[in-house]
């Protein structure tokens, strides 16, 4: 009898703490006690204790999943988003560490199967995660890539850097296109280098939350 390969867990996400700052500009999330272990003691019974925290946060925090609402007033918000966008979705990994310069374009995706697939674009930035650098100079992808994606069908895009767009051009074309499509989109993303180029599952799945267009996500793939 043939004993099956065991499966493993690749965690693809950041841990969210105190006081991090994950967008420039952008609030860093405030993690405390809503309840604390010694408050509650004189709660409930002897040798008995609880705690209840309280985060407050902006939706781009950490790892993060964006859905048509954060870009469209119409488009499909957290609540809306089917399980089958976001969860056990096939992987095809498109490597663009060595690309020249920081423009990913429609060139980095030619000749793969993508109809379907999530798509997580591995750069490397993730590296660079909690210093300064990380901020500045970012792998992003084009608009023509961004077109590509969304003609070939693909169900899902994730990256590893700071933004998918290059923050210096208002318009957010990446964003724009991929939502428009109802994709979504997974920033932020880490350990991409310990993904296959093809075959892994994908989940990257968010707190239903009505009305919301971003929230952070523990996204994982398994081998």
């Amino acid at each position: 009898m043939t004993t099956p390969t065991p499966r493993r867990l690749v965690d693809l996400s950041h841990t969210i703490e105190h006081g991090m700052t994950t967008y420039k500009g952008v609030p860093a999330p405030v993690i405390c006690d809503f309840l604390s272990r010694e408050r509650s003691r004189e709660m409930y019974a002897e040798g008995v204790e609880f705690h209840i925290g309280r985060i407050d946060m902006v939706a781009n925090t950490g790892t993060y999943l964006d859905s048509p609402f954060h870009r469209y007033a119409n488009g499909k918000d957290l609540a809306d988003l089917r399980l089958e966008s976001l969860a056990d979705l096939d992987c095809v990994v498109v490597e663009a560490r060595d690309l020249p310069g920081r423009a990913i374009d429609e060139g980095a995706f030619a000749g793969l199967d993508l109809a379907g697939k999530a798509v997580l674009v591995r750069t490397g930035w993730s590296a660079h995660w909690r210093s300064d650098r990380y901020f500045e100079g970012h792998p992003y992808l084009t608009r023509d890539a961004a077109r590509l994606l969304a003609g070939a069908g693909v169900a899902f895009v994730g990256v590893d850097t700071y933004n998918i767009d290059d923050t210096a051009d208002p318009a957010r074309p990446v964003h724009s296109i991929l939502l428009g499509e109802d994709i979504p989109i997974c920033e932020h993303m880490t350990a991409l280098d310990q993904l296959p180029a093809a075959g892994a599952r994908l989940f990257a799945v968010p707190v239903k939350v009505r009305s919301f267009g971003t929230f952070p996500v523990r996204a994982f793939a398994i081998l």
